[in-house]
């Protein structure tokens, strides 16, 4: 290769251009181009709820009463039914006999179920000898 072929496949760098910048200079507050004091606040258009939005805090204030509601339920129990005495069964009697005659004031279905209830039975079976707690009438 010659020297003159060799010269032209090496380019020298060009000469990067020199940007010029604008001297910055201090402004005083009658000299700004913008809007007034306070504008700036109002130019901002005003937030806009989308669809999406308005779905996630729905979601989201559902989430928190649910929430809420399983806590309170969770923390406030049945009331306990108060004992007014406590009764044996007799050979022969059954559940509703003693109902009627310990709470004659009551159905005796709903005395039945008051008495199972204070007792914890599942059933209206009892046996003589059996102690039976009897609820106090509110």
């Amino acid at each position: 290769m010659s020297d003159a072929v060799a010269r032209e496949l090496v380019t020298a760098p060009a000469p990067i251009p020199a940007t010029v910048r604008p001297r910055l200079r201090l402004v005083g507050p009658d000299e700004r181009g913008g809007p007034p004091e306070g504008a700036c606040a109002r130019a901002h258009p005003p937030t806009r709820l989308t669809g999406r939005g308005r779905l996630v805090i729905t979601l989201v204030a559902t989430a928190v009463v649910v929430a809420l509601a399983v806590v309170l339920a969770t923390s406030v129990g049945p009331a306990r039914p108060q004992i007014d005495h406590a009764t044996a069964v007799s050979v022969g009697q059954t559940l509703s006999d003693v109902a009627a005659a310990q709470l004659p004031s009551l159905p005796i279905n709903d005395a039945v179920a008051r008495i199972q209830l204070v007792n914890g039975l599942s059933t209206s079976q009892v046996h003589a000898g059996q102690s039976l707690l009897i609820p106090a009438l509110r």
